[in-house]
């Protein structure tokens, strides 16, 4: 028996062998701490938390002084939202986002509503993407942040970053983006798109999971954030707790590699990516959510008509580790709400399928599982008549 082709690289990506190479020197003979100053070991654990510093930064175009390591994007955009909302809470209390930001964003924003804040969700298109006037409608004069996330982690929508960042530049709001998904597949670049905070993690872009990092802007404008964790002042005082050397060495060795492959990957994954919606395109009922033209390279998510997601993921067990779009395909839970936001009907979300193509994807293993997948929907109708 094969095993099964992994198409869930939005869930998470194996480690690439360059980053575990990187990574194991730091666990066994150099395992000082980073913050001890006074002998050889925190001096050389030191060097390399900096070294991968400059690494990630220079994936975004950042300077590594910009840089704040978390666990993940997740504390990132927790204390991007929060860092602003307390540190400028007398400048203004109206957060502005979209309708398809990832639970991390929505969740955080809602918190910061149950505390009197006010939050505006501005609704996106049929193909995921948000319109940049929509965002400017939004906007008032106690608006201190817009949140707008890079590349949607459902249906791989692609948002305008540098419009929405040069209205928000010239409106004197912060812009964030939570970049999890685009980082390292799609170039980001702080100054030309207008960032002021990034969110992105290792372990989107083939680096160890535990492990992300917030830029924060340091000068026209420069961004006061609120720490969320106290402690030892490590990062900055923005961030404290112990650094895991190997994680971070880790994660820069992965944004290295993803800047140089890039280009390639994205090219790579691309053409997969359209073989795999040519091929499922002409099975009967089979509808494609958001739009192609402004799309992660991986990217495809796929509704089949009367088909419960539910019983795809279960016949494509052995054959494909693939995700759903839907929340779950149970009358007693919500479906995506990413889907209901591009005006996917309840019924088609919960019958949808998500593909996350990656570097080790290939043309038989697209092949494999659109064979599969027709198959599958055939036979799941055929038993419901």
């Amino acid at each position: 028996m094969s095993a099964p082709v992994y198409l869930d690289h939005h869930a998470t990506t194996p480690c690439a062998p360059e980053v575990v190479e990187a990574m194991l020197p730091w666990l066994t003979q150099s395992f000082g701490n980073a913050a001890s100053k006074a002998h050889a070991f925190g001096w050389s654990a030191e060097a390399a938390v900096e070294a991968a510093r400059r690494q990630v930064a220079a994936l975004i175009g950042a300077s590594p002084k910009e840089v704040v390591f978390t666990s993940g994007a997740t504390e990132a955009n927790n204390l991007a939202i929060k860092g602003v909302a307390e540190a400028y809470a007398a400048r203004g209390r109206h957060f502005v986002t979209t309708t398809i930001e990832h639970k991390a964003v929505l969740d955080t924003l809602a918190w910061l509503e149950r505390g009197g804040a006010e939050v505006t969700r501005v609704p996106v298109g049929a193909d995921g993407v948000v319109h940049v006037a929509d965002i400017e409608a939004a906007l008032r004069p106690d608006t201190v942040l817009v949140s707008v996330m890079a590349a949607n982690n459902e249906v791989g929508s692609l948002a305008p970053l540098e419009a929405i960042g040069a209205l928000c530049r010239a409106r004197g709001v912060f812009f964030h983006t939570d970049a999890a998904q685009a980082a390292g597949k799609v170039p980001l670049d702080v100054e030309a798109q207008h960032l002021d905070l990034v969110a992105f993690t290792a372990h989107k872009l083939y680096g160890p999971k535990g492990i992300g990092a917030l830029y924060v802007r340091r000068r026209d404008p420069q961004v006061r954030l609120a720490p969320q964790m106290h402690g030892g002042g490590h990062e900055r005082g923005l961030r404290s707790g112990t650094l895991p050397v190997h994680q971070i060495v880790g994660f820069g060795r992965a944004c290295a590699l993803a800047a140089e492959r890039m280009a390639a990957d994205a090219a790579a994954q691309g053409a997969l990516r359209d073989r795999l919606w040519a091929a499922l395109a002409v099975v009967p009922g089979a509808r494609l959510n958001g739009g192609m033209e402004r799309r992660l390279p991986g990217n495809l998510n796929v509704s089949f008509e009367g088909v419960e997601a539910e019983a795809l993921l279960g016949g494509l067990r052995g054959v494909a580790a693939v995700s759903s779009g839907a929340a779950c395909a149970s009358a007693t839970l919500e479906p995506s709400h990413v889907l209901r936001a591009i005006g996917v009907s309840d019924a088609l979300a919960h019958c949808s399928l998500r593909f996350g193509l990656g570097r080790a994807t290939t043309a038989d293993d697209i092949d494999r599982v659109a064979s599969a997948v027709a198959a599958l929907v055939a036979e799941v109708r055929a038993r419901s008549l």
